[in-house]
C-alpha cells in the first residue's frame, strides 16, 4: 500500500486518541471532581472513550479492495493502544499535565 493511500487514516489516528480520548477523558474527570487521577487512570479513560469510537475504525467493507487499508487500520489501532497504554503517546502524557496542573 503507498503512503498516499493510508495519509488520512495515518493524520486520523495521529489526533483521535488526544482529540477524543483525552479531550473527554478530562471533561468526564473533571465532572466527577477527580482533580488528580493517577496516570494510568487517566490512561485507561482515555482507551475507554477511544474504543467508542472503534465502529468507525470498522466501517470499511470487507471487499478485496479494502483488504490492505482494514490491515493498515488494525494495526494503527493496536499501536496507538498500546502507545497509551506505556506512556508513549506524547499528546496523551501532555494532556494528563495539563488536566492536573489546572484541573
Amino acid at each position: 500500500m503507498r503512503n498516499d493511500e493510508r495519509f488520512e487514516i495515518q493524520r486520523a489516528f495521529d489526533l483521535l486518541p488526544h482529540v477524543v480520548g483525552a479531550s473527554w477523558s478530562a471533561v468526564w474527570f473533571r465532572m466527577k471532581g477527580i482533580k488528580k487521577p493517577t496516570r494510568e487512570e487517566f490512561r485507561e479513560k482515555t482507551l475507554e472513550y477511544l474504543r467508542l469510537v472503534e465502529p468507525v475504525f470498522e466501517s470499511y467493507p470487507k471487499d478485496v479492495e479494502f483488504t490492505e487499508i482494514c490491515k493498515y487500520i488494525e494495526c494503527r489501532k493496536n499501536e496507538e493502544y498500546a502507545k497509551i497504554k506505556s506512556g508513549e503517546n506524547k499528546e496523551i502524557e501532555i494532556r494528563y499535565d495539563r488536566y492536573v496542573d489546572y484541573g
